[in-house]
């Protein structure tokens, strides 16, 4: 058994971006949070799927150059090769679940 408590775990960012739960060996797993202005970052993967659910606010959430306006309680399950972003254009800051399996730390690529 493991056990984590997320406010013992720092964000990459300081107080914005991921903040991983647990990593490995079978899934990845954190909370996500971008303030006002932040974006994600495009990026796809070659092998993982990706999970997001909307925990607080309303960002858009861009999936294959597609805009979807998220609105709390979303859920968003990605196939791999899925193109996606997300732009907090708010004035809140945005906070989010993200799950990634299989795990696979080097599988993400940037993109337009």
């Amino acid at each position: 058994m493991q056990k984590v408590n997320e406010f013992e775990v720092p964000f990459r960012k300081g107080n914005s971006g991921p903040k991983y739960m647990f990593r490995g060996p079978n899934i990845d797993w954190g909370v996500l949070v971008l303030n006002p202005g932040e974006t994600l970052g495009s990026h796809y993967h070659n092998k993982v799927e990706e999970t997001f659910f909307f925990l607080q606010g309303e960002p858009v959430f861009k999936v294959n150059d597609i805009e979807h306006r998220v609105k709390v309680g979303d859920a968003f399950m990605l196939d791999v090769h899925d193109k996606h972003d997300i732009i907090n254009d708010t004035d809140e800051p945005i906070r989010m679940v993200f799950f990634k399996y299989p795990y696979d730390p080097e599988d993400k690529v940037d993109c337009c």
